[in-house]
Order: structure tokens, then C-alpha cells, then sequence
């Protein structure tokens, strides 16, 4: 039995809804998502209640797996759409930097040159500070979309653990290491 699957989705206002040939649509104010649900799954709207169910065919194993993925991810555009998610990093060291220009995100991390990265459409960074600690915000309707480009970030300069240096989720915590010690030698 799947309990995150039996559960309806309620359907907020100022969101829309489609459900067209295996295609689902999910249009609200930060724009408007696509998902193909697996063929085994059925998805059906009920527009009285304002609410989707996802029902499998079967307690086949493959049914059962898939029953509570297609449930959150249609759950996750819904929310996107609606509220959006946000991921916070921080830049941390003494000369790293960020700027937005444009439509790219320009990384002073270190290294002998500038590191430049373009935002995707549908993708809002929002720079709170930008030299260290940096801190930026990167926000959007598509949580995969969100979490991918805040790991391709961290992945420029992860954190080292003995300074604490390079960039690091603002709720991730660096487990930090002592150097070397030094002996007095008599």
C-alpha cells in the first residue's frame, strides 16, 4: 500500500490544470510545467473538488513504484508553479566574488581566471551580497531544475574542510579538520 500515492492532490487557486493525451500542464504565476506520467499510472482531475488522484492498475512491483513518484512530482509542479522553490548558497574566502550580468553569473572563486555561467529560462538569482560571505538565492518552479543548477554552482569550488573555503549550501554544515600541528623541537 502506498501511502504518499493514495494521497489527492488539492489543486490551489490561480493554478490551471490540463490533462490532454498522457500530457499533464500545470500553469499558475511562475510559469507553467509539463509532465508525462508512466503509461501504467492513471491520472484523473476532478474539477468539483479541485483535486487529482493518481491510481495504479495493479500491486505489480513496478506499479507500486512508480504510483508515489508520479504523485510527487505532479504534487512538485503544482507547488512550483504556485509558491516556487529556492535554494541559498554562500560564497566563502577572502578575493571570491559573484555578479550577475546580464544573463550570466560571473564567479571570482580563486582561480587565475573568471568563471562565467548562463542562467536558464526560468531560473531567478537574486544576489544578497557579493563578496565573502557571498550570499545568492536561486529560485524557479522546477524543483529539479533549481537543485541542479545550485549543485553545478557548489561543484565550481566546493568547500574544503580546513578553512572552510568555496561554496557551500547557506544550511550545510563543514565538518572541519585541524591542520598540522607544529612540535617545538629542543
Amino acid at each position: 500500500m502506498s501511502r504518499i500515492g493514495n494521497n489527492p492532490i488539492n489543486i490551489p487557486d490561480g493554478v490551471k490544470v490540463d490533462l490532454k493525451k498522457g500530457k499533464i500542464s500545470v500553469e499558475g504565476k511562475n510559469g507553467k510545467l509539463f509532465l508525462t506520467p508512466h503509461g501504467l499510472m492513471k491520472v484523473e482531475l476532478d474539477k468539483e473538488k479541485k483535486q487529482i488522484t493518481v491510481n495504479r492498475p495493479s500491486d505489480e512491483r513496478k506499479s507500486k513504484e512508480l504510483h508515489g513518484l508520479t504523485r510527487t512530482l505532479l504534487a512538485n509542479n503544482i507547488h512550483g508553479v504556485d509558491v516556487g522553490f529556492s535554494k541559498d548558497l554562500e560564497i566563502i574566502g577572502l578575493g571570491y566574488s559573484v555578479k550577475l550580468q546580464g544573463n550570466e553569473l560571473v564567479f571570482q572563486l580563486g582561480f587565475s581566471h573568471p568563471i562565467n555561467m548562463s542562467v536558464p529560462e526560468g531560473i531567478k538569482i537574486d544576489i544578497k551580497n557579493q563578496t565573502n560571505p557571498g550570499r545568492l538565492t536561486i529560485f524557479g518552479a522546477d524543483k529539479q531544475l533549481v537543485g541542479q543548477i545550485a549543485a553545478n554552482i557548489r561543484s565550481l569550488r566546493p568547500p574544503e574542510p580546513y578553512k572552510g573555503k568555496g561554496v557551500k549550501y547557506a544550511d550545510e554544515v563543514i565538518r572541519r579538520k585541524a591542520g598540522k600541528a607544529v612540535s617545538s623541537a629542543k
